[in-house]
């Protein structure tokens, strides 16, 4: 941005700057002189066209001509946020003015509102886009819970006690006109706030520059030029009833039941009113508090209620949301089993009130305040923007208007240092006043198996009434209305318009530059494609000898560096491979012996590791890829290297499989699996690995469905045999270890490290000494026969906790990160996936589902054979290949991002280190024809069942339908009902051959 910004600029004054001193931050702000779900439809209808581009898809089309991937936009109680992210300003400045028209001058049609919001179909059915979203919302146990409270909390007439997103009820008798006058009302321009965060390497004053003249005229010509404060115009929340927030005068304990017929275990939200939004202070020390009391196994309430032999429930969530007067304070307990429910809120008191009586242990909270800074600075180095767009947010809704606000709710690192002068007693007075003294809230989640089939049943009865009243005559104008609306959509964009929008050039991005040396390992081939820095060799080669074994170091510019282990899992028995989930769930979970001969608890290990790093995590595979490889990453400051690459070696030899702790991490698991398989979405991904791996495949074992039957055995297990269990999570360490099994990996800032090379040697010489390397496992190595040749296969899953449906089919596709045809498939994918492209506007446009997309190797959602008659344009095909360039950017668009992709494309991948952007070149030369052929070769398959298969979970009502539509077009259909028992949590899959299928699906993807 300019270094020096006026106080003015034309018609704009500038309110407040302010400067951050502990990041390079300036933020500027400048100003210029009900249940039926109106917020979050009107969030839909925004982008359905607006007065001066009256076209459906034309904002997200522009979007992604713009080095973007369309917009995107969500509802909260209290706002609803319109967001883009370019990469670089120009596509950014060109869509802005564009965009503003629409949220200010949206045309809400009626057609707009058929598909996006509800219909009826031809059958009788309800559908929509935001009826299809709240459909698998509604009736989820976080949802009723969350409505429950929120109306017990607020006082009749308060907006807050409204589910803004829209209740199906309320949104099958919503009007087009109802949300035209609660747009009228509130999507005005002393209502909006415009916040911009980035680089704008032009400076700030063309921003202005842009709304004064661009923005500015239209809202003068609407006659709403009235200034930031009409003399008419109240501030909602802050000059509206709902400011009205009477204190909680005696606690309220409610029952709300869920469909589930798992009801072993429940669900607690307490809520309690704490400090006036602007008490930022003790609103961080509230935050802090509930970081000290479940932050980890270490934290007082973990210790007390989850990691014990038989937990009381498997986490506890403290949070926060703002509102007026007072924000509320929510605790969040899950998986509590129902027997507890009743109970649990005063057993919680009690612990806190014994934690006031005993006092604060200082140094841990000591501890928690300086790794929450190192957190926020790490953050700060990644996403400065983001990191304080929700301050901002916040502000706007509630903050001064004349800024003053602003800065002190930015100000996290003094309310830091503020808050390492308090005592114990400062803390116990906080936790005392708003947890124990004051009333609350408390919604108990209950499972019911009755409540599952009664909405079941009610469904059925209503869509049969439904269908009754509207008669064949009424049936047959509801399919007209909908076919009209489509027809309305399919209106082409003028393709001038379009092209009058030109695409930035790639060369404007500055790309974070990242070096990379790789050394395989003495007496190993040389994998390295091209040569590595000569500063970076001649500092890395310069610290003691070459080592026997993979370690890559990737430099970048900053203050912290992370340090990796991939270990391959290839050689693993199949017998081993559930059973790694529980390795990975107690990693951080066991007592450590050290390579220098001390022994930590696991108490001790939680607590130094949460002393020492920014952050630590253990998982399969890197960046949603390689998941046959096991993987453990540290990160931490510059200066504290040495004792990551030590935790690093301890963690993985020194780890002590004690009886009494995996007892206690198998019950954890135990306790979580019921709500775990709530999830369609998790489900689906069962059933879809069972299908296309096979038993090799460790991601396959460790799903929900495998666990679901595995883990009540080795709690049975480690009772009776011990020993036996204990041997199996020692071979399996012991495979993990194998020296030609094992990669390291450095990230970060390696020139600023004083021993980059010798710190592993220091600590791994001993135990991997020079050998073969093998090669990186991958997901083709343990494809089933049915996932090698996917053909006719399909199966039906009942979930009664869903009332939508979810769906992967999918087809043999190119294989390889270096193939040929990646170029022309990846941008073909682009063109079908896109915001506002062919699969947008066939499925969601239509109402048929939330949303629908296409992978490389697996596709999930509905696709309607309307895909046979694409008719590709070149404004397409360039919006397409635009896009991709923002997700190139993104996923090197911070240091430790770039990073970590520079390591995953040499040492996994085996391309090159800037493989993605190379690839830019080659997607630009990506023709039509070249997509029309990929079409035709790779997707179309998809479509056909002697060339696909298909997964699918949905609610018990539908099943039979879909099942018996698959078998129509021709696949082998399995029928499988899940059911849990609750008393030994064994999985009951019930099968059967045969029919059932209903042309909706609702694909849970995160877009508007």
């Amino acid at each position: 941005m300019s270094s020096v910004l006026p106080d003015s600029y034309g018609n704009f004054d500038l309110v407040k700057r302010i400067h951050l001193d502990f990041t390079d931050v300036t933020v500027s702000r400048w100003r210029i002189f009900n249940d039926s779900g109106c917020p979050h439809t009107l969030e839909h209808l925004v982008f359905m066209g607006s007065e001066k581009y009256p076209y459906k898809g034309v904002l997200d089309n522009l979007a992604n001509r713009g080095f973007s991937n369309g917009t995107n936009a969500w509802t909260d109680t209290d706002h609803t946020a319109y967001t883009i992210s370019t990469a670089g300003e120009q596509g950014f400045l060109q869509l802005l003015p564009i965009y503003v028209d629409h949220i200010l001058y949206p045309t809400i049609t009626r057609a707009g509102f058929v598909t996006e919001v509800h219909h009826i179909d031809g059958k009788g059915r309800d559908s929509g886009v935001v009826y299809s979203e709240m459909q698998g919302r509604e009736n989820t146990p976080g949802d009723l819970m969350a409505l429950h409270s929120q109306r017990l909390v607020n006082p009749s007439g308060s907006a807050y006690r409204s589910e803004t997103g829209g209740l199906m009820e309320a949104l099958r008798v919503l009007t087009p006109e109802q949300i035209k006058q609660y747009h009228g009302t509130y999507y005005v321009p002393h209502n909006l706030s415009l916040i911009v965060a980035g680089k704008l390497s032009s400076g700030t004053l063309s921003l202005l520059d842009v709304v004064q003249r661009q923005v500015e005229p239209s809202i003068i010509e609407h006659g709403q030029g009235k200034g930031p404060f009409p003399s008419e115009w109240k501030r909602p929340f802050l000059e509206t009833p709902s400011a009205i927030r009477p204190s909680i005068e005696a606690t309220i304990k409610q029952t709300v039941e869920f469909p589930e017929h798992d009801e072993s275990m429940g669900e607690i939200i307490l809520t309690f009113l704490g400090p006036s939004p602007n008490a930022f202070l003790e609103r961080k020390a509230l935050e802090m508090l509930g970081t000290y009391l479940t932050s980890s196994s270490a934290a007082p309430l973990n210790k007390e209620y989850i990691e014990i032999e038989q937990p009381l429930c498997a986490y506890i969530a403290f949070g926060e949301d703002t509102r007026a007067t007072s924000v509320d304070l929510a605790v969040y307990v899950g998986s509590v089993p129902t027997d507890q429910l009743q109970t649990f809120d005063v057993k919680l008191i009690d612990s806190l009130r014994r934690i006031v009586d005993e006092g604060l242990d200082m140094e841990r909270m000591s501890m928690i305040l300086n790794r929450e800074e190192r957190q926020l600075r790490s953050k700060l180095e990644s996403s400065k923007g983001d990191t304080f767009s929700g301050s901002i947010i916040t502000d706007s809704l509630y903050g001064a208007t004349d800024g003053s606000d602003l800065k002190e709710s930015m100000n996290d690192i003094q309310q830091y240092n503020e808050l390492r002068n308090w005592s114990s007693a400062s803390w116990t007075s906080l936790l005392q006043k708003y947890y124990i003294d004051a009333q609350a809230v408390i919604v108990l989640g209950k499972p019911s198996a009755a409540l599952a089939e009664k909405l079941e049943k009610d469904e059925k009865e209503r869509i049969v009434r439904q269908v009754e009243k509207l008669g064949p005559e009424g049936l047959k104008k509801a399919e007209e209305e909908l076919e009209a609306a489509k027809a309305e959509h399919d209106q082409p964009i003028p393709t001038e318009l379009l092209t009058s929008f030109p695409v930035p050039d790639v060369k404007s991005i500055a790309w974070i530059p990242v070096k990379s040396l790789q050394e395989v390992g003495i007496g190993r081939p040389s994998q390295r494609l091209v040569s590595a820095p000569a500063d970076l060799k001649k500092h890395v080669t310069s610290d003691g000898l070459p080592l026997p074994f993979f370690v890559q170091y990737d430099h970048v510019q900053s203050d912290f560096v992370s340090v990796h282990g991939i270990f391959s899992l290839a050689k693993l028995p199949r017998r081993l491979r559930p059973l790694v989930s529980t390795y990975l769930s107690s990693f951080f979970s066991l007592g450590v012996k050290r390579e220098c001969g001390e022994y930590l608890t696991h108490e001790q290990v939680v607590n130094k590791l949460d002393d020492e790093t920014v952050s630590y995590e253990v998982g399969l595979g890197m960046s949603n890829a390689f998941t046959d490889t096991f993987r453990i990453s540290i990160k931490v400051e510059v200066g504290r290297y040495d004792a990551a690459v030590a935790w690093l070696k301890d963690l993985i030899y020194g780890a002590e499989f004690d009886k009494d702790r995996l007892q206690i991490v198998i019950a954890k698991i135990q306790q979580s699996l019921p709500e775990l398989k709530r999830s369609g979405d998790n489900v689906l991904g069962s059933l879809w690995a069972e299908l296309v791996f096979n038993e090799d495949s460790t991601s396959r074992a460790g799903s929900i469905l495998p666990q679901l039957d595995f883990i009540p055995k080795i709690a049975k297990q480690l009772q009776e045999n011990p020993a036996e269990l204990i041997s199996d999570l020692e071979e399996i360490r012991t495979h993990l270890t194998n020296p030609s099994c094992v990669r390291f990996s450095v990230t970060g800032n390696v020139l600023r490290l004083q021993k980059p090379r010798s710190t592993w040697g220091k600590y791994f010489l001993k135990t991997h000494p020079a050998g073969d390397l093998s090669p990186v496992p991958t997901t083709a190595d343990t494809l089933s026969e049915v996932g090698k040749n996917p053909a006719k296969k399909a199966i039906v899953m009942s979930l009664p906790t869903i009332e939508s449906s979810y769906v992967t089919h999918a087809t043999k596709s190119i294989q390889g990160f270096n193939h040929p045809d990646f170029a022309v498939m990846r941008v073909t994918l682009e063109v079908l996936n896109a915001t506002e492209s062919y699969l947008w506007r066939y499925i969601r446009g239509s109402g048929l589902a939330y949303g629908a997309y296409v992978s490389l190797d697996a596709e999930a959602g509905l696709l309607s054979f309307t895909l046979y008659r694409i008719e590709l344009d070149e404004p397409t095909i360039d919006a397409a290949k635009s896009s991709i360039v923002y997700g190139v950017t993104k996923n090197v668009s911070t240091p430790g991002r770039a990073a970590i992709v520079s390591f995953s494309n040499q040492a996994l991948k085996g391309v090159s280190q800037t493989h993605q952007i190379d690839l830019l070149e080659k997607y630009q030369a990506v023709s039509k024809e070249d997509i029309l052929a990929a079409l035709q070769k790779h997707f179309l398959p998809l479509f056909e069942a002697s060339s696909s298969v298909a997964v699918t979970v949905t609610a018990p009502g539908k099943a039979h339908e879909i099942g018996e539509g698959l078998q129509k077009v021709g696949f082998d259909v399995e029928q499988r009902v899940l059911e849990v028992d609750s008393d030994g949590l064994e999985a009951d899959e019930e099968f059967e051959s045969g029919s059932s299928s209903d042309s909706h699906s609702d694909s849970d993807e995160e877009r508007r």
